[in-house]
């Protein structure tokens, strides 16, 4: 994974880059840990739309992600 902090402010949360992301895509996807919550984006549209979800249901999301 690759850590990329972002510009927006102090107070935003840092987002990370699948290490399966490129940058012409179409795969690219940003994960970011903030209190109580879990953000996804897409990494080409860093202002678009984003995906919250609550920590156990990430956690139960990451072995389908994985493939196990």
């Amino acid at each position: 994974m690759i850590h990329k902090t972002s510009k927006e402010d102090a107070t935003a949360p840092e987002w990370i880059k699948s290490s399966y992301s490129t940058p012409d895509g179409p795969d690219c996807v940003e994960v970011a840990a903030v209190p109580e919550h879990v953000l996804i984006r897409d990494s080409k549209d860093p202002n678009g739309p984003r995906l919250t979800l609550a920590p156990t249901t990430w956690t139960a999301f990451l072995p389908y992600a994985v493939g196990h």
